[in-house]
């Protein structure tokens, strides 16, 4: 089985209409899969720059002397290029999906296929794991995680259930979380057991923050007329980058000028979020809920654009 399969790889390709002479960013590198198809482009003075927290990806890094390699969190994107010596990038690629390697390496607690440790961090070496969530979080707390980032039905019951359970036995496991779980699915299992390792998954690396950190970072790291390319996967997600690239915020708040003319530093290309092919789909079923945005970076030097 492969590391990961790139996710609509043809189509964000071609979306962040590659320069051979310039410089990119992958913002989640994971098995490069997308980085492997933009160095392919790529001449001898292109360069790529790739980020990703998981020391996993480490070991699936090409030696190429145009790609350099960030073992960091994208959220720290401005810092990195600053520190590297680059000032302005043509294009940034962001694939915000958990790889396949992490759902299929049952150690790491991704998944409710397998016995694992409650861990859930892209990186192992540092924040809270989903043990520690489940076993600390208020009733209140996780119903909001379960219900915000799982869509839950019943946040409420299955927050109150985990309370009272771990107050008998500590939550360790996947199979410790799935026998608490059990009686409070509803409707199709596996979409509820989905949903609920989703919402676990995303408070513990804190990915909503983390992109509200790194779209904004875009508009002072690209060239005018350069790409920014996200593949999202959570309507939370999609909402933030589709308000970023609309106003240039992720809230979607709305910038006016003396004369009132609208703020909008990007050209949104995609009016619509462009998804998999039916194909892709079937090929690789991971890639059924992924939307792809894309916007051009407006050269807005002389004022507001």
């Amino acid at each position: 089985m492969s590391y990961h399969l790139p996710v609509m790889a043809k189509e964000s390709i071609e979306a962040l209409d590659l320069n051979p002479e310039g410089i990119y960013v992958d913002a989640t590198y994971g098995g490069g899969g997308h980085s492997g198809l933009i160095l392919d482009v790529l001449n001898d003075q292109g360069r790529l720059i790739a980020f990703d927290q998981d020391p996993d990806a480490a070991g699936n890094v090409v030696q190429d002397e145009r790609l350099m390699f960030v073992p960091q969190n994208f959220r720290f994107l401005q810092r990195f290029l600053r520190l590297y010596g680059v000032k302005k990038v043509d294009g940034v690629l962001a694939d915000l999906g958990v790889s396949s390697h992490q759902f299929d390496e049952g150690g790491r607690g991704f998944s409710y296929r397998f016995d694992a440790e409650l861990d859930m961090r892209m990186n192992q070496n540092m924040g809270k794991t989903a043990a520690e969530v489940v076993n600390s979080y208020s009733v209140k707390a996780l119903q909001s995680v379960f219900s915000r980032y799982g869509e839950v039905r019943n946040a409420r019951s299955l927050a109150q259930q985990i309370v009272d359970e771990r107050g008998i036995h500590p939550i360790k496991t996947t199979q410790d979380l799935l026998r608490v779980m059990e009686s409070c699915i509803r409707g199709q299992r596996l979409r509820y057991l989905s949903q609920v390792f989703q919402a676990l998954r995303i408070e513990v690396n804190d990915e909503m923050a983390v992109l509200e950190d790194f779209l904004p970072q875009t508009l002072t790291c690209l060239k005018p007329g350069g790409r920014l390319v996200v593949i999202s996967y959570h309507s939370l997600e999609d909402r933030l980058v589709k308000n970023f690239l609309r106003s240039g915020h992720v809230d979607g708040q709305i910038e006016k000028d003396f004369y009132g003319h609208i703020y909008r530093p990007f050209e949104v290309l995609t009016k619509k979020a462009m998804v998999p092919s039916e194909g892709e789909i079937k090929e690789n079923p991971r890639a059924r809920s992924a939307k792809m945005r894309v916007g051009v970076l407006k050269d807005i030097t002389d004022g507001k654009a």
